[in-house]
């Protein structure tokens, strides 16, 4: 079918919630991409950072084939290897406890802010459930996870949303302990907050936070969803900032393309949910799992990581040498990268992409976000590069 065809039957079909690109895509190898009238595109967004290992990838592709050949799902009433297998990978690789596993970003937060307030629950009782997070965050797309990012602008047409959180300054110690109250559990943050504009927090205040957190007893939950699974150059982007977080959360680039999400949980805090406490169907699937093993496979490598972190400052570079007057500046961290541009003149400059064939994204007010797959080559950025000269030109 063509883009117009479809887009015809999607009007009739599908819930209008997106704001879609007009392209219709159909297949890829590494991370160029295909539309369905043979339009070729570099991807700088990667499924916002979901394909990590870019498109058509035989480690991924095979094991996904192998899996769905001997068992695609069976429920967590029984027991499957590739579940017990990236458990063990996830937990070897970062000294933590134990995992649960869940299909999505919002629904391993959900998980993260169940767990803290059971802990906080047991050790305390009732009346200490706030959980903080900070102003510009995102969490999620739930009732819940909304309620838990600090953007005012989420906070519409779905009322109540779930009580028991407050918002305190990005890198600011003293807002934090304001809000982190009594009656709190946890903090909650992203290291780097994708959503809010590829905005890293600065590692003197998150360290502060750790310790203030082990002071006061609270939970510290990492969201890294967006940041983790080599995006930053490390597996976690925690492992970069030197922090040991009790709870931290996952998904997207977890599965290389399928759906998966998951809550690890430090040695102090991992047997807190118990049968009957927390619950999914699809969670830890064999299908997904081996999905997983294969990405984990290929990204928990000390030469892969440092691939990314080669390639990032890379293509950091290469954007900065453009020496265009609209970029701003280039802020992130490994291919996590914001191409920092004039709110007014970003529409323009991010169609101007997508019409001669590269993909981004936007975040926050200004940023141009960069998710490519991990996987990139030298040979597409230089591509993309080149697109851009001609855009910002």
């Amino acid at each position: 079918m063509t883009y117009q065809e479809l887009k015809t039957e999607e009007q009739q079909y599908v819930m209008n919630t997106y704001g879609r690109f007009p392209v219709a895509l159909d297949h890829g190898e590494g991370a160029t991409l295909w539309d369905v009238e043979g339009k070729q595109y570099i991807d700088l967004a990667s499924g916002i950072g979901v394909n990590s290992l870019g498109y058509n990838n035989p480690v991924v592709v095979d094991a996904i084939t192998a899996q769905a050949h001997k068992l695609a799902h069976t429920s967590n009433l029984y027991l499957t290897g590739p579940m017990v297998k990236v458990a063990k990978t996830l937990v070897t690789a970062t000294g933590m406890g134990k995992v649960f596993f869940a299909n999505s970003g919002a629904e391993a937060n959900e998980g993260a802010i169940k767990l803290a307030r059971k802990y906080s629950f047991d050790k305390y009782g009732e009346g200490r459930s706030k959980i903080v997070t900070l102003l510009n965050s995102f969490h999620g797309r739930t009732v819940t996870t909304l309620k838990a990012t600090g953007q005012a602008r989420f906070h519409n047409f779905f009322f109540p949303f779930t009580e028991g959180f407050d918002y305190a300054e990005a890198d600011n110690l003293d807002s934090v302990k304001e809000k982190a109250d009594s009656t709190a559990c946890a903090v909650m943050i992203e290291l780097i907050q994708g959503e809010g504009g590829v905005l890293p927090l600065d590692p003197g205040f998150v360290k502060a936070v750790e310790a203030f957190c082990r002071e006061r007893d609270l939970l510290l939950i990492v969201d890294e969803v967006q940041t983790g699974i080599g995006r930053t150059g490390s597996l976690f982007c925690f492992q970069d900032y030197g922090i040991r977080p009790d709870v931290v959360t996952m998904a997207k680039g977890l599965g290389g393309g399928v759906p998966v999400g998951a809550v690890l949980a430090g040695k102090s805090c991992c047997d807190v949910l118990t049968p009957g406490t927390h619950a999914t169907t699809f969670g830890g699937t064999p299908l997904v799992c081996a999905a997983a093993d294969a990405v984990l496979s290929v990204v928990n490598d000390p030469e892969f990581l440092a691939s990314v972190r080669e390639k990032g400052s890379y293509l950091r570079e290469r954007i900065l040498g453009l020496g265009s007057p609209d970029i701003e500046g280039v802020r992130g961290a490994g291919l996590m990268l914001g191409i920092i541009v004039s709110p007014e003149k970003r529409a323009g400059i991010v169609n101007g992409l997508l019409e001669k064939g590269v993909l981004v994204l936007t975040a926050g007010q200004n940023a141009i976000r960069l998710l490519p797959p991990l996987t990139i080559s030298y040979a597409e950025m230089d591509a993309a590069v080149e697109i851009m000269k001609e855009v910002f030109a």
